[in-house]
């Protein structure tokens, strides 16, 4: 007799079928740029960096949910509790006033998105707003003595909490919002120095884009000579840097304004949290060579080491001044 295999489950299951055709339902779009507009135009200055978390390194959003995520729940917690807690009164007003700079990060962060992400964003946003309005209802209830009404609106919460919480979790891990985009290049690129051209191929002033290693990058012949090499793709959403901007010794992303420091790849304006990888660069017979900066490799302050036309050469690579204005 054969033996009968186990059917492999191969479909998605009803959420992320959900979940799929709200990240294609246009119908919203106009809506959402229109929002994201306004969110833009705010005259925050370089405070929207540190609502992106560039101080941090990475989005600070999902730090700030935490106190009004974890304050309801506590609530909800000592509410299952018989009589009435006062704790959970005060926890219920302290998420209610942690929830307003959770949501400011978070909408700085929402407005730099593509239109797929922002769609399942915005589902995300009136979940949260659909739960600060219970959590409100429910400390004003709290407050007259009706205990029971102001229990069951927190519970309704802390459901509207954990809808948007999901939807939360789709944008950061099915969608990658937030994610450091070019943390896959440091295990793509092989070690060691590899060819990328000419150096009479790279006009002075302008971004070009070459391929190692299956990689692309973005190469910068600066008219003091220089020439600087970063990894071409975004470290926000992976935009192309060869087709952005480059002016003060540095390169700015074409698709949301993220700037990056051409000698070192440090990104001096966001959205961008994390930095972009960034190669020694070196000329061989009039050939330009790179090597990527590794993380592991010691930095003892001496300049690199450039040949030209078989004669070695010391020179420095010159940093920016990190205003990137």
């Amino acid at each position: 007799m054969s033996a009968t295999s186990p059917r492999l489950r191969t479909g998605q299951n009803r959420a992320l079928r959900l979940l799929d055709r709200l990240e294609r339902d246009s119908r919203a779009d106009a809506v959402i740029d229109a929002v994201a507009a306004r969110v833009r135009a705010l005259p925050l200055g370089r405070g929207r960096d540190v609502l992106h978390g560039t101080w941090l390194g990475h989005p600070v959003h999902p730090l700030m949910v935490q106190v009004p995520v974890g304050s309801w729940l506590s609530a909800a917690v000592l509410d299952l509790l018989p009589g009435r807690s006062r704790g959970a009164d005060a926890l219920v007003g302290v998420g209610l006033a942690a929830a307003a700079p959770a949501a400011l990060t978070g909408a700085a962060d929402w407005a730099e998105l593509h239109h797929e992400q922002q769609r399942v964003g915005l589902v995300h946003a009136v979940a949260n707003t659909t739960a600060v309005g219970l959590y409100a209802a429910s400390l004003a209830c709290r407050l007259r003595g009706r205990t029971a009404a102001g229990r069951t609106l927190g519970f309704l919460g802390l459901t509207a909490v954990g809808v948007g919480g999901m939807l939360g979790g789709h944008l950061a891990y099915r969608q990658a919002s937030g994610a450091n985009h070019a943390e896959e290049v440091a295990h793509l690129v092989g070690e060691g120095w590899h060819r990328v051209g000419g150096v009479a191929d790279f006009p002075v002033g302008r971004a070009v884009r070459r391929m190692v290693d299956d990689v692309p990058i973005v190469v910068v012949h600066q008219p003091d000579g220089e020439i600087h090499a970063l990894a071409d793709r975004c470290s926000h959403l992976a935009g192309p840097l060869s087709e952005g901007a480059v002016a003060d010794g540095c390169v700015t992303c074409p698709w949301h304004g993220s700037v990056f420091r051409l000698s070192d790849g440090w990104n001096v304006r966001g959205p961008a949290t994390a930095p972009q990888p960034a190669f020694d660069t070196r000329t061989v017979d009039g050939h330009l060579e790179v090597r990527l900066r590794r993380h592991d490799q010691e930095d003892d302050g001496s300049p690199q080491d450039v040949r030209t036309d078989g004669e070695e050469k010391r020179t420095e690579g010159k940093a920016a001044d990190g205003n990137g204005d």
